[in-house]
């Protein structure tokens, strides 16, 4: 019986990690063969050492906190030395989203899943009240009676399952009746955020289906003033909706005055024609004052 013998290639890498500016070695570094899932970090030289590395084409990868990560493609067939400068960089946090939560969260770091609807987009769907503009978000749908009250579903549950919120203050309202509806003025919404899903460890235990929040004439850029008119009109009822506002923030004073106005008659099906009393009249009006100073 024959005998045959294999010699294994025993190939390394080893080489120093340093910073591109000031050539201090870095300590910690991580340096890593993502195709033969082997890596290490530097020690107090900045020196690093990587052994049992199969020849051919590989991609390294060599990172450190405060620094831009580098990554090169090597072909290693034998032990060699090489050495890594890395360049400093200024590390940016990602956008957050403001929620009714205790902090500012992240869309990929919630829980549940979070959808953000812009008053752009509100503005383009023809409805008669907010929970209206909202059913062409997929999951959310509504239960109405008239024009004028709206009560929101998500993914089929309702009622006291919905937490809504406006501007960081329950509404509750809408748990009164059937005929009692979301108390929020649509024309003033500048983004409304929806939770689908349980979200009860953040908004208490009637949050099973989900949450809805609104935010409404958010504060405008430092040096800015601001103003817009709105106005709408439905010929099924008549409806005539006008809204307006103007916001200004200068050397750390801010403030924003809006107010709305809707009247509309009874609207008509092809059932029973007008339907009676169901025309109504709305109106609302706002505005804040603030003061931002180096002294508080």
């Amino acid at each position: 019986m024959a005998q045959k013998r294999s010699n294994a290639v025993h190939i390394s890498m080893a080489g120093k990690i340093t910073d591109a500016e000031t050539g201090e070695p870095l300590h910690g570094a991580s340096i890593l063969l993502a195709d033969d899932k082997i890596g290490t970090i530097s020690n107090q030289e900045g020196n690093y050492f990587l052994d049992h590395i199969s020849p051919g084409h590989h991609v390294i990868e060599v990172s450190y906190v405060g620094f831009a990560t580098v990554v090169v493609h090597v072909d290693i067939n034998q032990s060699m030395q090489k050495d890594f400068s890395l360049q400093p960089e200024i590390v940016e946090n990602r956008g957050v989203v403001v929620t009714g939560v205790a902090s500012a969260t992240s869309i990929r770091q919630s829980p549940a899943p979070l959808v953000a609807v812009k008053k752009q987009a509100l503005l383009q769907t023809p409805s008669s009240n907010i929970i209206d503009a909202l059913t062409h978000v997929p999951g959310i749908s509504q239960v109405s009676t008239g024009p004028a009250i709206s009560k929101p579903i998500i993914r089929g549950l309702g009622a006291n399952r919905v937490v809504v919120i406006n501007n960081g203050v329950r509404q509750e309202g809408q748990q009164w009746g059937d005929e009692h509806g979301i108390a929020v003025d649509e024309m003033s919404v500048q983004k409304a955020e929806i939770v689908k899903g349980p979200a009860s460890l953040m908004y208490g235990s009637d949050a099973l289906a989900g949450v809805i929040h609104f935010m409404s004439n958010v504060p405008v850029a430092e040096g800015t003033m601001k103003g817009h008119l709105l106005s709408n009109f439905q010929s099924n009822n008549n409806l005539l909706a006008l809204n307006g506002g103007l916001a200004g923030n200068k050397n750390g004073i801010n403030w924003n005055l809006y107010g709305s106005y809707k009247k509309a008659g009874n609207y008509q099906n092809k059932f029973d024609g007008k339907v009676l009393n169901s025309g109504f009249n709305e109106k609302n009006m706002g505005g804040y004052f603030g003061i931002n100073k180096s002294w508080g």
